[in-house]
């Protein structure tokens, strides 16, 4: 059974393809923070390097998605979904300028794919 942590429409990849071309890798993080709720933010891999409290979830294509561990705490029986729909991102997420932004779908993983996955998550690894 392959079980995924997070996932992407084929809207978000696409975005994706298209931010990376303009500024190069990019990376996700997912916060519980103030101002922009707790959308997904998307930078480019040069501008954001993820805490100690940050877990991988897996990639969004070639982008690494993390997340804080609060919000996993919260979302730990859940895949993520990641989704694009129009409106504004986050402040310095960068696609903002686009007139979309990511969202963040989820639903409950089932009891065989919760032991497929074991619930493991792996704390942050710098970029080498």
């Amino acid at each position: 059974m392959d079980i995924h942590k997070v996932i992407a429409t084929d809207a978000t990849v696409a975005l994706i393809g298209q931010l990376e071309r303009k500024h190069g890798p990019v990376i996700f993080h997912q916060s519980g923070g103030c101002c922009d709720g707790s959308s997904p933010m998307c930078f480019s891999q040069s501008e954001f390097k993820p805490g100690k409290h940050d877990y991988y979830l897996g990639d969004l294509g070639h982008a690494p998605f993390y997340i804080s561990k609060d919000q996993y705490d919260y979302w730990k029986h859940t895949q993520l979904i990641i989704d694009v729909v129009k409106g504004r991102g986050g402040m310095f997420s960068l696609e903002n300028p686009t007139g979309r932004r990511f969202l963040v779908r989820s639903r409950v993983f089932t009891n065989e794919e919760r032991q497929a996955l074991k619930l493991k998550v792996t704390l942050f690894e710098p970029f080498c």
